[in-house]
């Protein structure tokens, strides 16, 4: 865990920082499986498809600029949402070959942070980072799934279901989608038999944050 004061700052990925952040991947999710976590090529091909989505943080070390997390988006229409899928149907085993250049919504597929540089106000910053993408590029808004990993705590009493209504009501706080809620997503559902992460049985939450600023007409 790095300890002190530790400037931190948001830029767009950029083609180098594309093995580190793979090689972070398992530590950050260690539930899921090859298919679901993101190698070097799969960060490049990113960003010929869609480099205005990617961003990495990056932590002042010793003189140095260290990637300490990441996130990973493509352009999607809502109709390509409400198809059944799988996470790893969606992003396509991380190739993001679903991206649409005219899709109206923003689908988060990756939020990383090092398990070094938490609770340093990373995420927060890579989603101020989307938001400002979504309000440049005029989207309808944002939409992820979000991982449960808390409700191991909570499974012996309470459903799925009602550990989200508890984490949205705050009065259960969850590694994740806490984050999520307090940067402004709304839980719209839950998505079964979505991801591998045995913590949650294998379910995450639907999550979408609007864009109060999309304009109809510049669309």
């Amino acid at each position: 865990m790095i300890t002190g004061s530790v400037t931190i700052h948001v830029a767009p990925t950029e083609r180098q920082y594309a093995k580190p952040l793979a090689q972070m991947q398992r530590l950050i999710f260690p539930t899921l499986t090859d298919d679901e976590l993101l190698r070097t090529d799969h960060f490049l091909r990113h960003l010929d498809l869609f480099p205005e989505g990617q961003f990495t943080a990056l932590a002042h070390i010793h003189e140095k600029w260290l990637p300490a997390g990441s996130t990973s988006t493509f352009r999607i229409s809502w109709n390509m949402l409400q198809k059944p899928h799988t996470f790893v149907e969606l992003v396509d085993r991380g190739w993001f070959s679903h991206h649409n250049p005219r899709g109206e919504w923003l689908y988060g597929a990756d939020m990383s942070v090092h398990p070094d540089y938490r609770r340093m106000g990373i995420a927060s910053k890579l989603y101020a980072a989307r938001r400002d993408l979504v309000r440049r590029l005029n989207l309808r808004g944002e939409v992820a799934s979000a991982m449960i990993p808390g409700y191991e705590r909570h499974r012996h009493h309470l459903s799925i279901e009602g550990y989200v209504r508890r984490v949205v009501a705050g009065e259960l706080r969850d590694p994740t989608l806490s984050v999520q809620i307090k940067n402004g997503f709304v839980v719209k559902g839950i998505l079964y038999d979505h991801i591998t992460d045995p913590r949650a049985d294998d379910c995450a939450a639907l999550i979408v944050r609007e864009n109060p600023h999309y304009n109809r007409a510049r669309a």
